[in-house]
């Protein structure tokens, strides 16, 4: 993807440009009165932990981290022995976007596979088993799915339990990095619990920056049988904070109570609502995807992209055949989506 760096302020690029929430805010405000103590023995980190098991079980702990690259690099390595590899969509953030950081921090193998709506189904899972015993081959031991998708597309829960059931069958743990769960549950309108534990989840690296925390993320150990290590390769990843309390804080305004649904339906709302204008204006605009979470794809015509980016910034997803991708947050507002909607169709040619 490329964008323009000096493009104006009003954005549709990436929900990571939005703000930290106010009730977030008021939250670290709140955590930060007086002393706690170091490393996560403190009443924050207590409070997020018993608000994971409301949503995920008595079984699941919660590891704070300060990105979601390292939840999905810990999750995976809690996953796999060192000749083990992952399978994963080619369109997955921890392929396409990562930086190699499961390659070079983890020593990580990954199997890429063509998912072109960003779903990984049974078929594929089943495929990649067959390297399974071959010892000149890197063994897939984990599926790694990514709810929402790149693509902006939800699993359904049904569609998680097939990818669980296949994975498991051949003896692969599942991954999901979750840092738009909430915004295919908003979609969905199923709780968390429903699309993870209940579907055969072994580990999620749950969301936090992109829904309205100011930097927070967490490895979720939902199968601690399948799972391993967490609490060591936190440390020696970089990834334990001294002052634990205040990513606790920040995930636990957002899951402790109905925030994260909020902010997901409203990103999700902005989102359908941006489509509708589109679709309404009879504009030659090809909409490229389904819109079931917080993002949409279009193909414009040439030039139409650099003319809208003098006032707005967003990414090219394919220059090679014009097609974008628009995001929409939390702080997304109607009045953002009509004026940007009325500069889109505005910006086509006559």
């Amino acid at each position: 993807m490329t964008a323009d760096s000096t493009a104006p302020q009003t954005d549709f690029a990436s929900d990571n440009y939005a703000g930290t929430h106010p009730e977030v805010m008021s939250a670290l405000a709140e955590a930060n009165r007086g002393r706690a103590v170091a490393y996560g023995d403190d009443p924050v980190t207590a409070r997020l932990a018993t608000t994971i098991t409301e949503h995920f079980g008595e079984q699941a702990r919660a590891y704070p981290v300060f990105t979601g690259t390292a939840a999905n690099v810990l999750s995976l390595q809690a996953l796999l022995p060192r000749w083990g590899a992952v399978v994963t969509a080619a369109t997955a953030h921890i392929v396409t976007d990562e930086g190699g950081a499961p390659e070079h921090v983890a020593g990580l193998k990954l199997l890429p596979v063509d998912a072109p709506d960003g779903r990984i189904g049974p078929e594929l899972i089943d495929a990649a088993a067959a390297d399974l015993g071959d010892r000149q081959r890197a063994q897939p031991a984990a599926v790694s799915i990514t709810q929402a998708t790149e693509l902006g597309t939800v699993y359904s829960a049904a569609q998680i339990r097939a990818v669980s059931d296949a994975a498991h069958a051949h003896g692969m743990r599942v991954h999901m990095d979750g840092s738009r769960l909430a915004n295919a549950a908003a979609h969905l309108n199923l709780p968390l619990r429903a699309l993870t534990v209940d579907v055969g989840v072994d580990v999620l690296s749950l969301g936090g920056t992109k829904n309205g925390a100011m930097g927070a993320e967490a490895v979720v150990v939902l199968n601690p049988d399948a799972v391993s290590g967490v609490e060591y390769l936190r440390k020696s990843s970089a990834q334990l904070a001294s002052k634990m309390r205040f990513l606790s804080a920040q995930l636990v305004a957002l899951y402790d109570g109905d925030l994260w649904l909020r902010n997901a339906a409203h990103a999700n709302a902005m989102a359908t609502r941006f489509r509708t204008l589109i679709e309404a204006s009879d504009s030659p605009i090809e909409v490229t995807r389904p819109t079931q979470a917080n993002a949409v794809f279009a193909a414009l015509p040439a030039g139409v992209a650099d003319a809208l980016r003098t006032r707005f910034r967003f990414y090219d997803w394919n220059p090679a055949t014009g097609e974008v991708r628009w995001m929409f947050a939390f702080d997304t507002t109607e009045a953002d989506v009509d004026e940007f909607a009325a500069a889109v169709v505005g910006a086509l040619p006559r």
